[in-house]
């Protein structure tokens, strides 16, 4: 069933603040400065409107990293589609992800800054993200492979480590050397992950050994 006009227009307003939150963020101005009334006259509303929406600054904050979170995987979802059709799994994860991060720039700040915030709330929510982005990993990692578990969650969280550290650098560079930077950081994957597989080959050959 369609959701009424009134609850239509209830979350056009949610969204319209959530916007106006993502809007005020950037390179000098964090969300930890951020006052409700700024957050308010950007959305077009009442300050006191806010809190049919919101309990406080944190609930708002709270939303803005589950959402961020949820944008990302979703894009890191479709990636991993791509790779089915074409490419290299790690060239195609990382351009996706530098894209995301050249087009929302505000929302990965947010991340990075509420990763080691004052807020504990915040920092825990943000670590949950980041925890759903390595075992999503994990679970491709242990289906395309012959992994265990905890190797390819072990792999995942290198991964997505030296990813999150190239986008953190990537926000304040400029265009040809975000390029260079995301070579290096292919390659840096590259190697990682060859390893593993190294790693992982001389462990069977050396139990196929024991057992014979």
């Amino acid at each position: 069933m369609m959701p009424g006009p009134r609850a239509q227009q209830k979350e056009k307003t949610r969204q319209a603040i959530i916007q106006a939150a993502l809007a005020h963020l950037s390179a000098d101005h964090s969300f930890s400065s951020m006052s409700l009334r700024e957050v308010a006259r950007e959305a077009g509303i009442a300050p006191t409107s806010f809190y049919r929406h919101f309990d406080d600054m944190e609930a708002l904050g709270l939303t803005l990293v589950d959402e961020s979170g949820i944008t990302l995987r979703k894009l890191m979802r479709k990636a991993r589609s791509r790779i089915e059709l074409k490419g290299s799994v790690i060239q195609t994860s990382v351009d996706t992800f530098m894209e995301f991060v050249e087009r929302n720039p505000n929302i990965f700040r947010l991340l990075l800054r509420e990763r080691t915030g004052i807020s504990p709330a915040f920092r825990d929510a943000v670590a949950r993200e980041i925890q759903h982005f390595k075992e999503e990993l994990t679970d491709y990692l242990a289906q395309e492979s012959n992994y265990t578990k905890e190797q390819a969650f072990t792999l995942a969280e290198g991964l997505v480590t030296l990813v999150f550290n190239a986008g953190a650098e990537a926000l304040d560079l400029a265009p040809s050397e975000r390029e260079a930077l995301k070579d290096r950081t292919t390659m840096q994957l590259r190697y990682l992950t060859f390893g593993a597989k190294l790693i992982h080959s001389d462990g069977q050959k050396n139990a196929n050994a024991k057992a014979s």
